[in-house]
């Protein structure tokens, strides 16, 4: 008889059946939160565009746009702003702010 080592069929399913079970598991977990990261990272980019707000109006006396922000190169021109969506405003006393898209039925 040779001694032939490795798996057979039925060990390979298994391990199989115990990935799949795990990403079943795992997966809608990782997708639930992906709505509150987003919005935590909507939140990181309103306060990083507020301190440039506040750089620019140190060197320029006065409250920028986001189109001054991007063109004096405070923030990236290709920037695309919050990632669940939102548009950046700058109101008149400088507070930036984040307002959610209304969509168009």
């Amino acid at each position: 008889m040779k001694n032939e080592k490795g798996f057979t069929l039925i060990e390979m399913m298994i391990v199989m059946l115990v990935i799949s079970v795990l990403l079943i598991i795992t997966i809608p977990n990782v997708a639930k939160h992906n709505s509150n990261i987003n919005n935590k990272g909507c939140d990181a980019y309103v306060k990083m565009v507020q301190a440039q707000v506040q750089a620019y109006e140190m060197d320029k006396n006065k409250i920028p746009t986001m189109e001054e922000l991007k063109t004096e190169g405070y923030l990236k021109t290709d920037s695309k702003g919050c990632p669940n969506g939102n548009t950046i405003e700058i109101d008149s006393y400088g507070t930036v702010t984040a307002v959610a898209k209304v969509s168009n039925p």
